[in-house]
């Protein structure tokens, strides 16, 4: 479904990732944690994908619906409340009237990277 590889050397903590599907990012911390910036945090590479994926999703589903959408922007915003972690999500979307807004919320809450994150994933670590 989806493959990558992470490699850190010495730096502080600047991180290669290699996609399967060729594409290359870099992960870091800030400064005030060690790193030096020079990629998007690990937890803004989640919001990243499920932002994507929440775009992705929405346009696909009207354009099925050969609906009029002009725009989608996805919002996000990662937080710890009640010792949990709380991903808000803000949809802001154009071209469509209220009614067509609201189901494309709701298909919003049924993406594949928001039903993974709502209901966990299994991972296992070994060692080779």
């Amino acid at each position: 479904m989806a493959q990558g590889t992470a490699r850190i050397g010495r730096d502080h903590y600047r991180t290669h990732i290699d996609l399967a599907s060729g594409h290359k990012l870099v992960s870091d911390e800030p400064s005030v944690l060690g790193g030096e910036g020079a990629g998007a945090t690990p937890y803004e590479l989640v919001l990243a994908g499920l932002g994507a994926c929440t775009a992705i999703t929405l346009r696909m589903y009207a354009d099925l619906k050969s609906w009029p959408l002009e725009s989608v922007q996805v919002d996000l915003h990662l937080s710890r409340e009640d010792n949990a972690m709380l991903i808000e999500r803000s949809l802001r979307i154009a071209g469509l009237d209220d009614t067509q807004k609201a189901r494309l919320a709701d298909v919003a809450e049924r993406t594949p990277v928001t039903l993974t994150l709502k209901t966990g994933i299994p991972i296992r670590t070994r060692q080779v």
